[in-house]
């Protein structure tokens, strides 16, 4: 009878740990395409075969071979520089992982609620690395919204330090977690007010974490306000977040924050409800 264990499995150089597999049913091609996917990263892209091999210690014409195949399949796209990027089929399998984790089934309708009660657009997300992946949106169609708008959709990635639900889901991470994902940032300008101390960004945390709700001055892009808030588990974490936006021209961000905030605050607690979440007050 075979048993379960730590082994590892090397791919023409370095050795990789799999914890947890059958070694006569696991399946070297398989963990080869997918590590493969795994070097495209938000920070790289796009990726030519050398880079590929170098990466992974591969042969260039093993991974050229398995390159072509996973762009058969969808998986990778080449583009005109000869060098790769990660296809749309990997973006659907993504989706069906976002979706699996039941929470745009759980938030939908009261994110559709809040913008059909206040006219702004209602947005989930949760922290991915140094980035928030939006999990749902509820569009405002009011005018001047598609001025803000930035094409953003379920599947979209931001950087998490200008944006309001990137900086409540950083300030709820525990701070040797947190200090270490700031430490791997490079911080770019985004808008006219984007943060570009991380000392200031630790300080900015810190605020939001004692405040509980986040708020976008312009950071990301000009004109653009948003405030954000925790949405809970059953334990009490924070598992995403759930923000605001408007344009600067319809709302003060001290009105946004002022009469606005206890609504979304309100609509964060009734998602992390359906969670299995409960405030102290009705324990």
């Amino acid at each position: 009878m075979s048993s379960t264990k730590e082994i590892a499995i090397t791919v023409e150089g370095p050795a990789w740990p799999v914890p947890s597999l059958r070694e006569p049913r696991y399946s070297q091609s398989l963990e080869r395409g997918l590590a493969i996917l795994s070097c495209f990263t938000p920070q790289r892209p796009v990726q030519g075969i050398a880079d590929i091999a170098d990466e992974l210690g591969m042969s260039r014409s093993t991974t050229h071979r398995y390159v072509i195949t996973l762009v058969a399949l969808g998986y990778l796209e080449q583009g005109a520089s000869r060098k790769y990027r990660l296809g749309l089929r990997v973006t659907d399998l993504g989706m069906s992982a976002l979706n699996s984790t039941g929470l745009r089934e759980h938030s939908h309708s009261y994110l559709e609620e809040l913008r059909r009660r206040t006219g702004f657009t209602v947005s989930l997300s949760v922290l991915d690395g140094a980035d928030i992946v939006y999990i749902d949106r509820a569009r405002s169609f009011r005018r001047g919204q598609s001025m803000i708008d930035l094409d953003l959709q379920p599947g979209s990635r931001l950087p998490a330090y200008c944006t309001s639900m990137g900086k409540l889901l950083l300030a709820h991470l525990p701070v040797g977690e947190r200090d270490e994902r700031i430490a791997e940032m490079t911080l770019t300008k985004h808008g006219p007010n984007t943060i570009m101390s991380k000392s200031a960004l630790r300080k900015e945390l810190d605020d939001v974490f004692e405040f509980g709700l986040a708020v976008n001055d312009q950071e990301l892009a000009p004109e653009l306000y948003s405030i954000s808030a925790p949405v809970r588990d059953g334990t009490r974490e924070v598992l995403a977040a759930v923000n605001m936006a408007t344009h600067s021209s319809m709302i003060s961000l001290g009105e946004l924050v002022d009469e606005l905030g206890p609504h979304l605050i309100s609509t964060a607690d009734q998602i992390s409800a359906r969670l299995g979440y409960r405030r102290e007050d009705e324990l």
